[in-house]
């Protein structure tokens, strides 16, 4: 087979060489085309070297090529995948940092939250271009691959004002159930069969079968409770599990995020989390690891290119869905998986517009989804409340209105729980203003934002959070990896 696939934002190498390592594990793939292409010159030249040694290695006739022009790698491509971060590390920062002076810890903030609504200002200008060079270049019927954060909102862009045929992509789902199947003793996670539904990084474990034996509530929650790692890392979600009757396919750090109960305290946070890793809640973790992952990268950056020498074993393909997805699409090998799609009738209780998470099937007609699924009323009372955050900042995104993404910030979950109106409404204006430069749908707003701030009487504080950690030096880095190694 022959065809093109364009990964834009493949500076984000690691996951790009974890894409490409899974997609050359399918036979009938050694001959098509990558086509690479990011902002930076640097993580490109960077990305390229380490495929061009896998290719090398492997004696594969695969072409990789690698350009900054997005729409030049996009042209004729039948398949474009998005791992982009718009703004990189410097505008995530403010994302933490900003609405902490509010009082609004986060630990991922890339989903909704303050965060999350805000990276998603960012993100959709950005996948609406993508969407145009999609139609305009790529070849006919493409399908737009999306992996970026925040997912719902990506996605929902791009099918409602994008107009391309679009899935979004996530590894929540394939991580919660090898969790489940790890404490309900399974060899391997393959017994473990489940239907999981919601939306993304709130999509629920309804239905759990081991090796054809239903498990119920009260099964799991003993055997999460039983588990000498988890009982002490998913406090919280085994709190809603317990209240739900659901296990949640999100991380302890990320869920406390959507909900309104758990992290508007100081107190409550440090009760409900756990700090062995950051995705179990810490004060900004994720983007203390992504800092620290970047650095550790550029500064070991010949191991990781000596590293792809080796050749590609396909025991050891990944869990993500793309190139599974592509496989099937192509050879018509069915696949099962969960997908980010429009809602239109696949869950009855969500509604029609929405970006639901949920599973599918998927061969050479398309991804077939899986219709009728009714979720718990909790689940699906949840759900909604995100679902209603995003419809807004999704809305306000598009047309630049700033009255409106006050509103979307107001109604988020844990946002309302922990700030008035006033200091809403001040700390968008100072978010927007610190982002301008990746916020052009805002640039009529700014100056009115910036003028209200220097008059405005709201009292904020410089605060770390309930549970803040400091980047890591390289040395630190090294010498955790090695006694890590000596331990092992």
């Amino acid at each position: 087979m022959s065809f093109k696939i364009a990964i834009i934002g493949a500076g984000s190498v690691g996951f790009t060489k974890k894409l490409f390592a899974d997609i050359l594990c399918v036979p009938e793939f050694r001959d098509i085309e990558f086509a690479l292409t990011d902002v930076s010159e640097h993580n490109l030249q960077m990305i390229k070297a380490i495929l061009d040694r896998i290719v090398e290695a492997n004696k594969l006739p695969t072409k990789v090529t690698a350009t900054t022009d997005r729409r030049k790698a996009i042209e004729g491509a039948r398949y474009i995948i998005s791992c982009v971060r718009v703004g990189g590390l410097e505008a995530y920062a403010d994302d933490i940092r900003i609405p902490l002076k509010y009082g609004i810890d986060q630990c991922v903030g890339d989903t909704i939250c303050a965060g999350g609504i805000l990276y998603g200002q960012r993100n959709i200008p950005v996948i609406l271009d993508f969407c145009k060079d999609v139609r305009e270049v790529a070849e006919t019927d493409a399908k737009f691959l999306n992996y970026a954060n925040p997912m719902a909102m990506n996605t929902w862009a791009a099918i409602e004002y994008g107009k391309v045929d679009t899935v979004g992509l996530c590894h929540g789902v394939q991580h919660g159930a090898e969790q489940i199947a790890e404490v309900l003793g399974a060899k391997s996670p393959r017994e473990l069969d489940y239907v999981c539904s919601g939306i993304n990084h709130q999509t629920w474990f309804i239905d759990l079968r081991l090796n054809g034996r239903r498990i119920g509530k009260d099964e799991l929650i003993a055997a999460f409770e039983a588990h000498p790692v988890y009982s002490r890392q998913e406090k919280l979600r085994i709190d809603v599990l317990k209240r739900f009757g659901v296990y949640s396919t999100e991380s302890n750090g990320h869920l406390s995020e959507y909900l309104p109960w758990y992290r508007k305290r100081p107190d409550e946070i440090t009760r409900w989390i756990d700090m062995s890793d950051w995705i179990h809640g810490e004060t900004g973790g994720y983007l203390r690891y992504s800092t620290e992952t970047r650095n550790w990268f550029e500064t070991e950056y010949p191991q990781f290119l000596e590293a792809a020498s080796k050749p590609i074993d396909a025991s050891k393909r990944s869990n993500e869905h793309a190139s599974h997805i592509l496989e099937a699409l192509e050879t018509n090998r069915v696949y099962r998986g969960h997908f980010n799609v429009r809602n239109d009738g696949v869950i009855t209780n969500l509604p029609q517009d929405a970006i639901i998470e949920s599973p599918g099937f998927v061969d050479r007609f398309g991804i077939n989804m899986t219709a009728g699924i009714t979720l718990p009323e909790a689940c699906a009372a949840t759900c909604m409340a995100s679902i209603n955050v995003q419809r807004m900042s999704v809305h306000a995104a598009i047309s630049g209105d700033i009255d409106l993404l006050k509103l979307a910030v107001l109604h988020d979950p844990l946002v309302g729980a922990v700030s008035t109106p006033e200091e809403v409404w001040q700390m968008v204006d100072e978010m927007v203003v610190a982002q301008a430069a990746w916020l052009p749908q805002y640039a009529d707003a700014v100056p009115a934002a910036r003028e209200r701030l220097s008059k405005s009487g709201v009292k904020t504080r410089e605060w770390a959070g309930a549970a803040r950690r400091n980047v890591r030096s390289i040395e630190e880095l090294r010498a955790e990896k090695a006694a890590l190694k000596q331990a092992g």
